[in-house]
């Protein structure tokens, strides 16, 4: 039989997309650049959590963003009419961004001049959590309609982020959601997420989310 050689092409992808991802976050390190990588499912409010964010922030914190999408520009359309810097990624298909796209992204949107930049990842719950896409925080978003059973369905999400943001609050009168269970499920598989209730319709609780947000830029500043 003749030998052959084993090539983990996984593996390999994955250790190539580290380097880069490590790369991408030291340097903007070194500009006093964060960047949050947003990850949740199709509809839980990941635009709409910008744009509220934003707001908020005022001028206290230069922000852009990066948007991905399978197919569209709709988002990166909406941010734009709101006066934000924007680039959009459209991965063809791909259900997830890695460094190499999120580094494209970064040379459209330009990095000079930004505290604060905002990477929303495609819609889904799954591959976003397996890539590293440089970013110095993930934060995960969960609507209140999708339900406060996902840490059971998707554990690696939810060990993978700082921060989780649980959106449309003002639901939580209508639907079979249990904000304390979901917090106790996150406490076993990840103590240190911190959980920001929010309504984005409302308003409600985005005050304790920016302020949390404006420390996380800071300590990278410092």
């Amino acid at each position: 039989m003749q030998d052959f050689k084993l090539i983990q092409v996984k593996e390999g992808i994955l250790a190539e997309n580290d380097r880069q991802a490590e790369a991408i976050r030291e340097r903007l390190r070194r500009a006093g650049t964060l960047l949050v990588n947003l990850m949740a499912s199709p509809g839980s409010g990941k635009t709409s959590l910008i744009l509220k964010t934003v707001q908020a922030l005022g001028a206290d914190c230069r922000t852009g963003v990066i948007e991905a999408d399978i197919d569209s520009s709709l988002d990166a359309q909406q941010v734009a009419s709101a006066g934000i810097r924007v680039a959009q990624l459209q991965t063809g298909g791909l259900c997830h961004l890695d460094a190499s796209m999120v580094d494209q992204g970064l040379e459209a949107l330009g990095e000079q001049d930004l505290d604060l930049i905002f990477l929303e990842n495609v819609g889904n719950l799954v591959c976003p959590a397996e890539f590293d896409t440089g970013a110095h925080l993930n934060v995960m978003i969960l609507s209140v309609p999708e339900g406060d059973d996902k840490p059971l369905k998707y554990p690696l999400m939810f060990r993978s982020c700082r921060a989780l943001v649980v959106n449309k609050t003002d639901y939580l009168e209508l639907a079979e959601f249990d904000l304390e269970l979901l917090r106790q499920r996150i406490e076993k598989l990840n103590p240190d997420m911190g959980t920001f209730p929010v309504s984005c319709r409302t308003g409600e609780g985005v005050e304790a989310w920016t302020a949390w947000l404006k420390g996380q830029v800071r300590a990278l500043k410092e």
